[in-house]
């Protein structure tokens, strides 16, 4: 079996996995699935959760694709004309709860028919309030994974992130960031095998930071103001999805499954006329986070 076989089976079972860690984490969360097809090449399977006692929308999303590289795709990565095939699973997770931080995951792989290929993703938090101890857990988790596979990944990937999930226009960063990774291939040091098992070793990281983070935070209750300040900046996540996130672009220019790609985007969010925060608030103090280079560490 071809390598990139391999590959798409192993992100279907990756998806099953993250699917009932959610579920069993949850307590009453389900989800729709559809099996679709591409027109121009492969399809995917889709699971929307909705409904839960945690989890107010949410993609676990799978998908093993190919055909003729479109020419959009060819200038942007500067690729010489070949057909693509591209597999991985993407999540994105929107909680009930405003101190149940969202959570974003990709993992996937790309390869070419004239032997061109690549490995990318990454994962990255975006609380609507910082807790401190949280976002510690969060990248520590992902330094011990990084360093299981190389010591200058955490550092490089981070960083990588907080460039990635940036909104410029806003002058903050998405959330408090994690690691971002995208083209990588065997070099004369890292072998093919070890970039793909470091990329397996981020998707299982992800169930089981994220299932301990519900449970824990969806127990503390809240308030109304709250939850308008959790629509407020699910309004910025909206807007770093349609404005600047790579993948979103790329699946729509490969005529990728719509309902698929923007099942990133919030149930509600608001976007409030030249909406202040009052001083010494929870609200200021994240906003005071949302900034690169924080050592979390």
């Amino acid at each position: 079996m071809a390598f990139k076989e391999d590959a798409a089976q192993w992100f279907m079972s990756l998806q099953d996995d993250i699917c009932n860690a959610l579920c069993e984490a949850d307590g009453g969360s389900l989800y729709q699935e559809d099996i679709w097809e591409r027109p121009g090449g492969g399809g995917g399977r889709s699971r929307a959760f909705k409904g839960g006692t945690v989890i107010e929308k949410g993609g676990v999303n799978f998908s093993a694709v190919h055909g003729a590289t479109p020419e959009k795709i060819l200038a942007a990565f500067q690729l010489d004309k070949a057909d693509f095939f591209a597999t991985g699973v993407s999540i994105v997770i929107h909680p009930i709860s405003p101190l149940v931080p969202i959570i974003h995951m990709n993992v996937r792989y790309f390869e070419m028919s004239n032997g061109t290929y690549w490995f990318g993703g990454g994962i990255d938090l975006t609380p609507l309030y910082v807790n401190k101890e949280d976002a510690q857990d969060f990248h520590r988790t992902l330094k011990s994974v990084c360093d299981a596979h190389h010591s200058s990944y955490y550092a490089e990937f981070k960083k990588w992130a907080d460039d990635y999930f940036y909104i410029p226009h806003r002058q903050e960063t998405r959330g408090i960031g994690g690691i971002f990774f995208d083209r990588l291939a065997a070099t004369d040091t890292i072998s093919k095998a070890a970039r793909w098992a470091f990329v397996q070793s981020v998707g299982q990281a992800f169930a089981s930071f994220y299932t301990r983070i519900m449970r824990k935070n969806s127990a503390y209750p809240y308030t109304e103001a709250q939850t308008e300040w959790q629509k407020i900046r699910r309004g910025r996540y909206v807007e770093f999805n349609l404005v600047y996130d790579a993948g979103t672009k790329f699946g729509l220019e490969t005529d990728g499954r719509t309902e698929s790609i923007l099942m990133s985007m919030p149930p509600v969010a608001h976007w409030a006329y030249s909406h202040q925060v009052l001083p010494g608030s929870h609200e200021q103090q994240t906003l005071d986070l949302l900034k690169k280079g924080i050592d979390w560490v």
